[in-house]
């Protein structure tokens, strides 16, 4: 009988698990998680910060029973290395789990800057069920917080906190909002229409420090005090303003006064457990197409896997959770003995800023050698970048347009030819749905860019 260890208790963990149970019963499966909750969806979090759902919305299976009846045994401790040639994880509880076959699935962990006062009370990641909770506590109306960085999962944790009636301040090093994402005029599109929705964004800023105020102490008493205080003529004290909880130092000079600091400044692979342990990393755990690492028996699915990516030719990482659950699934075929293979890396973002939509495919920067166009309508607040090599678009970014959105990622990750359309793209970039059309569908691929379009 196999024993297939997962470490990771996200939705990559739990997919590749009720896989591996649909296809080898008999087989033994232990998930490894290290919060104390069920297994639930960090992308859930903004929506609990809304109100939309409580806490078991988040959930990603909802039955009580649910792992009990798959007889997926669920343990709750973090990895802290892995020995490979004894086939075996030690987790931090001191014990060790033997495997058989092993998925890491660790996901990612936020970046935690190097900022004086980091760890104040009132500094939270966003990140956890246990960060919801406390960011829900401090972010009544009219609270006053700051958010650090201004990336995807940052413009995510802004729309909630507005939902929530706090005064918003956000602060990004990059020189535009969604700078990983999104061009200059993109990044500044979506950063004017921020501000016009009440929210403070200061770009190519720096948070350098997070204080907490104090009074300054009492001058001494003058002598004529210290008689008054002999005879019991005490001079009454003045009452003292109350103090801001936080007080932020920015780049720029300005100071914030807050009630609440979310550290939104990126994620990275949660893979320092690996360190030295033989399975090959770069940005993360480096698989093949069945999703296998450097040793065999092990693979690596979601957050912390890269795979390689057919539009831009090399190895990425890629933390969304189309990704993540695809992953999974070809990894726990292979882990039972069903050969897989993973099609590619779906580079996706589709973003909702506050009501302003905008999407990023593929090689949005461009490639070398490439060609580009772009057409911009600030007054409609739309915006279209496309990007070719040779008859492919291999990415593109858009602000505003909405009915493109499926049409745009059918081109990119089809890598459709477009032949004479690229000529007539380059020329009226509004014709993406004409071009997909006439291409996609002679060149057979229809079907699926149809079902994309429709979702």
């Amino acid at each position: 009988m196999t024993h297939h260890v997962i470490l990771g208790a996200g939705p990559a963990g739990i997919i590749a698990a009720e896989t591996i149970r649909k296809h080898a019963p008999s087989d033994t499966i232990t998930v490894v998680g290290d919060e104390r909750e069920p297994p639930y969806s960090r992308m859930a979090l903004p929506y609990l910060l809304m109100g939309n759902i409580d806490e078991r919305g988040t959930y990603l299976r909802k039955g009580a029973t649910h792992f009990q009846d798959l007889r997926i045994r669920l343990v709750q401790a973090r990895a802290t290395s892995l020995a490979v040639a004894q086939r075996r994880v030690l987790l931090d509880n001191g014990d060790t789990l033997a495997f058989d076959k092993l998925l890491i699935a660790t996901g990612s962990r936020p970046v935690r800057p190097p900022i004086p006062g980091i760890d104040s009370p009132g500094v939270h990641p966003c990140w956890t069920l246990e960060d919801g909770r406390a960011i829900m506590a401090l972010a009544q109306p009219g609270a006053r917080v700051l958010q650090m960085g201004a990336g995807f999962i940052g413009c995510i944790i802004m729309e909630a906190l507005k939902r929530r009636g706090v005064k918003l301040s956000v602060v990004e090093m990059g020189d535009r909002m969604v700078p990983r994402m999104m061009g200059a005029v993109a990044g500044g599109m979506i950063r004017d229409w921020c501000e016009t929705q009440g929210v403070q964004v200061f770009t190519g800023t720096k948070v350098e420090a997070i204080e907490q105020p104090q009074h300054p102490a009492p001058p001494a008493p003058s002598l004529l005090e210290q008689l008054g205080n002999l005879v019991g003529l005490k001079k009454e004290q003045p009452k003292l303003p109350p103090l801001p909880p936080l007080r932020v130092r920015l780049s720029g000079g300005q100071y914030l006064d807050c009630d609440l600091v979310i550290s939104a400044t990126g994620v990275r692979p949660n893979i320092g457990f690996l360190e030295n342990s033989g399975v090959t990393c770069l940005q993360g755990v480096l698989t093949d197409e069945h999703l296998q690492t450097s040793v065999a028996g092990i693979y690596a699915a979601g957050d912390c896997a890269e795979a390689f990516d057919k539009v831009s030719g090399k190895t990425i990482v890629s933390a969304i959770q189309p990704n993540a659950a695809e992953q999974a699934r070809v990894a726990a075929l292979n882990m039972v003995g069903q050969r897989a293979e993973l099609k590619g890396v779906t580079q996706i973002n589709v973003l909702d800023t506050l009501g302003l939509i905008s999407s990023s495919f593929g090689n949005w920067e461009g490639v070398p050698g490439g060609e580009h166009v772009e057409l911009t309508d600030r007054p409609e607040g739309r915006h279209l970048s496309l990007q070719f090599k040779d008859d492919v678009m291999v990415g593109c970014n858009s602000v505003g347009w909405i009915q493109h959105v499926g049409v745009m990622r059918g081109l990119v990750e089809g890598q459709v030819k477009l032949g004479p359309w690229k000529d007539k793209l380059m020329a009226d970039p509004t014709r993406l749905m004409d071009a997909y059309l006439a291409c996609a569908q002679a060149q057979g691929q229809w079907s699926g860019a149809a079902d994309v379009h429709r979702r």
